[in-house]
């Protein structure tokens, strides 16, 4: 991975910006996740760092993985989904900045945060099912406990696009701002939190978030194999076809 992918500062109000810098789609692999994951680890044990702004150049805050480039979701013999965990066993909160697209895997990666928000323009989709394909990066754990049970299978089934009002509305973000501000207004937050006694905060995010990263990895376990097993269909292939031609599936079940 470049190390122009990611940039993180630390400014002076104990608050870090973490942008990604793979603009216009911020398109993952495990490369990109297992530098963010050594990032917000890294700050963990800065002073100067108390919480982090996760953001995205260019149009969408991120796509997911780019499946116009083929991937098994391994590098180095080493898992997406391993840094995935490593991502969440990290101790620092996090707003993120959603801007745009937080699609598939993308919105797992916001859900990673502590905090969203989002602009009006911002789209969120768990579009797994329209490629024929289970969802991923801990969005079992993530997603129903951000928006209950019901909605969380809507949205899974569905795979529907939801803008930033109705995200906010349902409590998948948990804030509104207009895109010439999102960044200042997540920092607004992530500053808030820092000016509050730091081993307070981390004592008590530790407490609410509890077993999440385990939780994740067992999660993930589980979401992995059923990608594995669901890759390997002609639905899957149709899935991904019908997206790169921008048509309506034409599923079989097969």
């Amino acid at each position: 991975m470049s190390e122009d992918d990611l940039h993180v500062a630390i400014g002076d109000d104990f608050v870090a910006t973490m942008e990604i810098r793979r603009p216009p789609n911020n398109f993952f692999d495990v490369e990109l996740i297992e530098a963010m994951a050594a990032a917000i680890a890294a700050l963990d044990d800065d002073p100067r760092c108390r919480a982090i702004v996760l953001c995205s150049e260019g149009k969408h805050f991120c796509a997911g993985a780019d499946f116009a480039t083929p991937s098994d979701g391994q590098a180095a013999g080493r898992h997406l989904y391993d840094a995935a965990t490593e991502l969440f066993a990290t101790a620092t909160p996090v707003v993120a900045a959603v801007q745009g697209a937080a699609i598939g895997g993308g919105l797992g990666v916001a859900c990673f945060a502590d905090f969203r928000l989002a602009a009006p323009e911002a789209r969120f989709s768990a579009n797994f099912a329209r490629l024929g394909f289970h969802h991923g990066f801990g969005l079992t754990v993530t997603l129903p406990a951000l928006v209950g049970q019901q909605r969380a299978l809507e949205l899974l089934y569905t795979g529907r696009r939801i803008g930033g009002a109705e995200a906010v509305t349902i409590g998948l973000a948990d804030r509104l701002a207009p895109i010439a501000d999102l960044r200042a207004a997540a920092r607004s937050l992530a500053a808030e939190i820092a000016a509050s006694a730091p081993l307070a905060v981390a004592s008590i995010r530790a407490t609410m978030r509890g077993d999440l990263a385990s939780r994740i990895r067992l999660a993930t376990d589980r979401e992995q194999a059923e990608q594995d097993r669901l890759r390997r269909t002609s639905d899957w292939r149709e899935g991904v076809q019908a997206m790169s031609e921008r048509r309506r599936p034409n599923f079989t079940g097969q």
